[in-house]
């Protein structure tokens, strides 16, 4: 080797070194992270239109296999009304826990911000 080489592979063993020592307390902290598994418990998906419809029938086929992948429940709850806002005004104040999926289309989220006043 020459003593460009072991001076490259010297500096590059200490870059490492140190990214390593200053990856430690990160990795500590979050070693209770790794620890939780999810699903803890049933999931829920929240339908902005009433049952039977176009996106609840497409919600129903993704929660039957969202909780085969999981190997968890997934609860389809349609909550119909104010043109979706109701439904969507439930999933953004639900626990921010990774638990209520909102399935909505273009209307509550796109649409209905620029109809309404206050949403």
């Amino acid at each position: 080797m020459t003593e460009i080489t072991r001076k490259a592979i010297s500096l590059l063993s200490r870059r490492a070194l140190c990214a390593g020592l200053l990856a430690l307390p990160t990795l500590a902290a979050t070693r209770g992270v790794f620890a939780q598994s999810f699903p803890a418990h049933p999931l829920r998906l929240i339908v902005p239109y009433a049952a039977g419809g176009g996106t609840d029938a497409i919600a129903r086929v993704v929660a039957q296999v969202m909780g085969e992948k999981l190997g968890q429940t997934v609860f389809v709850e349609n909550l119909a009304g104010a043109g979706g806002n109701l439904a969507t005004q439930a999933a953004a104040s639900a626990a921010p826990d990774g638990y209520t999926i909102l399935m909505a289309n273009q209307g509550p989220i796109a649409v209905n911000p620029h109809l309404f006043k206050s949403l």
